[in-house]
């Protein structure tokens, strides 16, 4: 036999054969080759092919064989990954094992809700291909090409084709088309508007008319315009194809879809043909001639701003010396070179270009790697700044010493098909090793992290009362998020329902051109109708009576159980009254005047544009309810694990060491794994306090600058003109001159009698009020012996006390530029951060967050500081719970972290009142469990001291029922069967069998029988 070019052989082989040998395993290897078809028959009288019951293909290798789309939350890379296979031993375990833990359950991650398996690399590379505006097949070519899809169990229903004339021809958006709906017995309907990665089109344009055919929109199953990319058909977004599927119909059906475009794109790959060559990174001559204009323009930049900084005029920017500002400038210039020849190469290349196609379609690679390729590979960056000097004065000894140019510094001019020149190999290679040592100890950073926050969640879980507790019952979260939704089954930004897509994918189901258009005031009629026995459900009780309240209630006098459904009731019908308002200016701009039209056209106008059909309307609340209803967390969900894990697993994504600029140059913020530590752990001091001040009076600099002066420290070294030390026959002073000039620029409110006051409230000075006299804007401050110093006496000679009064004035000259004459003590420095609404806030670099928000000019209910401690000692628990969830956002906020984990982590560290950090020392103030705590950390610590104070340990935890095999209380476990107890005397009597039951029946009907005639007589 011959199947697609293949020789095939058949072997068939008796059951018989098969049970007298040992396992199956000996007749595969004496009786079989690699390779075989082997057919088993049922009978094993039969010998030769007849009732065929299994279909096996003889493998010799011991391999997992699985989609390449379930590779993504295996990390699965196929380089000699190695993986366990777990078999459940018991009916219950397996089926459990199915529901839960089966692949088609688990297409989103629960981080955020977005899928996590679907297609990847070479499956993204080939659907980008097909979905080409050009792409054209005849029947046959068509039909081959759905079939590698197909299984040959489903029908294919032939779409009809996209031209006719002069031959017939369909297009590759139709092959998608059979994709998603492969007969008209699917019910699949997807109705979708997505972004693809190569849309240019901004918002206010129409998206579905993009040049690059950017735009997906698919309706009813069939694409409109668009084409397939990492956005539209790959993970990590809520917009993609098999994500709208799962929502609208299951798993199955997405299930399904994927497997059809993994063989598709496979085959089409296979047939097509896709790979690289030295001609795809070949530049052309007129990119050359680009580049190094490019470079030597940046060059002849950098010189001059080389030769500015020697000539002592650069310009110094805010927060930075010298030689930061010249870096900054420097870099500033070279980035933007490779910003400039990437764009320009990307732009210059084919579109058949492979590297270009991979990188455009989102399956591997970046503009950027292109770029690096054919046109520069950049400026090296170690440690966020350019090459230090590894040498003396110099990066190699290459070059001159104290050379600032490009070239010594780490640009590399050249690209990888040019060949990189040794010293600029050396400079890739000191980046490529910091990628690495990165890597390595992020690993086991993230990793410990990962640890600390699983044993810190592990027992928590939403319990039959919707509270999230601990095993032992203490109370966390009184709901899960406070509006009890699950994270994986939000399909808008943190809300369950993304409204318009739901109500395009109605308005396409209900599509009728003969259903008339509602009436403004009838869409709210028919809402109202609609949710009115919603509405009933989600009640408001008064607090004192406990009696209910009108719905429109939003009194504090209330106690509010339901305020999710409450709130998702609302904007339901607040997204509707928008279509009622729609539809009113839509009727007026087409030529109605109150219900009467004007023109012929008016409601064809109105039906083309804003239509509210009742059947839409209707289908539309009834799917957001459904969907309402489904994302509700259930009982026994371990929210605690899925949290920790949650926001354990992208901290292996984040950077070890990264510092991003506050909006300002010289500012930088801790961001990545330290910062992230530095929150869990409660630290008291961290590595970069920052308070934001925002101000009343936001568009004018000049206040800006009054408030800096008020709270950044002000030194006497600031507005000094000289100090010096004059003596005279009889005593001696210290003299100095305040800069009057610089002190009112300043804008502090101070004065020079301020700043004498300043030196006498110095207490290590030891100056008293009578010993400083001031003249314009002159300060003396007279020198003498102070009271530490031993008392005058007779044996002491002259020269001893002009040695003392020498050593005092060298102290007071010494120390004097250092005393504070403003602002707040521990709050280092401000500066003035300008948002990208062109307003002004100032940014203080330090501690002081009473002082900044009672300081005028400042809007003190909007201050906010990042650190956590000061925090809660300034305003108290719930602010630092809130500042908590706000800072773990703000530094993993890109990766897309569904808020409700943040918020239970917030939640942990401070329910008990205190914060308490992801520790050691927390976990044994809120755990209780023995077990528990040794299983952590210090383990012969906690057993020891547990049996010299005779503990007990109740076994409720996850950590403590795991040691000891126990069935843990959360998840399947989380829940007992209750049986009916209500014994009454005659329920303990020996009960009759199955059979006794059907003797005595049986008997009891033949009597019957006998009995009756002598009844009749």
């Amino acid at each position: 036999m011959r199947e697609g070019g293949y020789k095939i052989s058949l072997k068939f082989v008796d059951t018989e054969l098969v049970a007298n040998e040992l396992c199956i395993g000996d007749v595969v290897e004496r009786h079989i080759e690699d390779g075989d078809i082997v057919l088993f028959n049922r009978q094993p009288s039969l010998h030769k092919l007849s009732i065929m019951s299994h279909f096996v293909k003889v493998r010799p290798w011991r391999t997992f064989r699985l989609n390449e789309c379930v590779c993504n939350p295996y990390n699965a890379d196929f380089d000699g990954d190695e993986m366990n296979l777990h078999v459940p031993q018991t009916e219950e375990a397996r089926t459990e094992a199915m529901s839960l833990m089966g692949v088609k359950h688990n297409l989103i991650t629960p981080k955020s809700g977005e899928p996590i398996i679907a297609a990847t690399q070479d499956f993204i590379t080939a659907a980008y291909l097909l979905s080409y505006k050009d792409r054209f097949f005849d029947r046959k070519a068509f039909t081959t090409i759905c079939m590698h899809m197909l299984d040959g169990r489903n029908q294919l229903d032939l779409p009809p084709p996209a031209i006719i004339v002069p031959k017939t021809l369909w297009t590759g958006k139709q092959i998608f088309n059979v994709l998603m709906r492969p007969n008209n017995r699917s019910p699949v309907m997807v109705n979708l508007d997505a972004r693809c990665k190569s849309c240019v089109t901004r918002p206010g344009q129409y998206p579905d008319m993009d040049p690059n055919d950017g735009w997906l929109v698919v309706r009813n199953s069939q694409v409109m315009c668009g084409q397939m990319d990492k956005s539209t058909v790959g993970p990590g977004k809520k917009d993609s194809i098999f994500y709208v599927i799962l929502r609208d119909y299951g798993p199955d059906e997405a299930v399904s879809a994927m497997n059809r475009l993994a063989k598709l794109c496979a085959r089409y790959l296979t047939n097509r043909g896709f790979s690289i060559g030295v001609g795809d990174v070949y530049p052309t001559a007129s990119l050359r001639k680009e580049i190094d204009h490019l470079v030597s323009a940046a060059y002849k930049k950098c010189d001059n701003i080389i030769t500015t900084f020697q000539a002592g005029s650069l310009e110094k920017a805010p927060g930075c010396d010298m030689e930061q500002t010249l870096e900054n400038s420097i870099s500033g210039v070279l980035s933007k070179v490779r910003q400039q020849a990437g764009e320009h190469c990307i732009n210059t290349l084919s579109r058949h270009n492979a590297p270009l196609i991979m990188a455009k379609s989102g399956s591997k690679g970046s503009d950027i790697n292109v770029a690096q390729m054919v046109s520069l590979v950049g400026q090296q960056i170690i440690g966020g700044q350019r090459v230090p000097d590894g040498f003396q004065d110099r990066s190699l000894p290459h070059f001159h010493k104290n050379a600032r140019q490009p070239s010594s510094k780490g640009f590399v001019k050249n690209s990888f098909y040019s060949a990189l020149l040794p010293t600029e190999f050396l400079f890739h290679s000191i980046s490529g090793r910091e990628g690495l040592v990165d890597t390595a100890v992020k690993t086991a950073e993230t990793g410990y992290m990962s640890r600390r926050l699983m044993k810190s969640l592990e027992d928590l879980s939403v319990k039959y009362d919707n509270t999230v507790r601990t095993s032992g019952g203490n109370i966390v979260q009184f709901q899960f998020g406070a509006d009890n939704l699950d994270p994986a089954d939000m399909e808008g930004a943190g809300t369950p329902v993304q409204f318009h897509r739901t109500w395009t994918h109605a308005e396409s189901l209900t599509r009728d051109d003969d259903e008339p258009s509602l009436m403004p005031h009838e869409i709210g009629v028919i809402c109202d109708s609609v949710l009115e026995p919603y509405r009933g459900r989600y009640v408001r009780k008064g607090l004192l009576h406990n009696e209910e309240l009108n719905y429109e209630d939003d009194s504090d006098y209330a106690i509010d159980e339901h305020e999710s459904g409450r709130r998702f009731l609302k904007s339901i019908k607040s997204y509707i009254d928008g279509l009622a308002s729609r539809l009113r200016k839509v009727r007026t701009i087409a030529g109605y005047q109150g219900n009467t039209p004007i023109r012929e056209t008016a409601q064809d106008h109105v039906d083309r544009t804003a239509k509210v059909a009742a059947t839409t309307l209707r289908l539309f609340i009834r799917l957001c309810l459904d969907k309402f209803t489904k994302a509700h967390v259930e009982p026994g969900h371990p929210v605690g694990a899925v949290g920790a894990q949650s926001i354990g697993e992208p901290g292996t994504q984040m950077t070890l060491k990264t510092f991003h600029f506050a909006g300002v140059a010289g500012m930088s913020i801790t961001q990545g794994v330290p910062r992230i530590n530095e929150i869990i752990n409660a630290s008291k001091a961290i590595s970069t306090p920052v308070i934001t001040c925002p101000l009343l009076n936001k568009w004018q600099i000049e206040a800006a600058k009054v408030v800096k002066a008020r709270i950044e420290k002000t030194y006497i070294s600031d507005i000094l003109c000289f100090i010096e030390v004059e003596w005279d026959s009889k005593s001696g002073h210290i003299v100095m001159q305040v800069d009057t000039d610089t002190l009112a620029n300043m804008q502090a409110g101070v004065c020079v009698f301020d700043v004498a006051q300043a030196i006498c409230d110095q207490r290590k000075l030891k100056v008293r009020p009578e010993d400083i006299s001031v003249d314009k804007d002159m300060i003396f401050v007279r020198i003498r012996e102070t009271d530490d110093l031993p008392p005058r006496s007779k044996t002491k000679s002259a020269a001893e006390e002009s040695r003392d009064m020498m050593l005092r004035a060298n102290f007071l000259r010494r120390t004097l530029p250092s005393v504070p004459i403003s602002g707040y003590p521990e709050a280092t420095r401000a500066l003035i951060e300008t948002t990208e609404e062109n307003t002004y806030r100032v940014l203080v670099e330090g501690y002081g967050l009473r002082g900044c928000m009672a300081t005028e000019g400042v809007v003190g209910t909007q201050v906010r500081t990042n650190s956590v401690m000061e925090c809660v000692q300034i305003l108290g628990i719930e602010a630092a719970r809130t500042t908590i969830a706000n800072e773990i956002a703000e530094v993993m906020g890109y990766m897309g972290i569904d808020l409700r984990h943040m918020q239970l982590l917030a939640d942990v560290m401070t329910y008990k009142g205190e914060v308490l950090g992801i520790t050691r020392f927390g976990l044994s103030k809120t755990r209780g469990s023995v077990l528990h705590l040794a299983s952590f950390e210090k383990t012969a610590d906690h057993l020891f001291d547990a049996v010299a104070g005779m503990k007990t340990d109740r076994i409720e935890g996850v950590s403590e029922s795991i040691i000891l095999g126990q069935t843990i209380s959360v998840g399947t476990g989380g829940f007992e069967v209750v049986r009916y107890l209500g014994i009454r005397p005659g329920h303990l009597c020996q009960k009759p069998t199955l059979f006794e039951d059907s003797w005595r029946a049986e008997q009891k009907r033949r009597s019957n029988r006998s009995v009756a005639p002598l009844l009749q007589g």
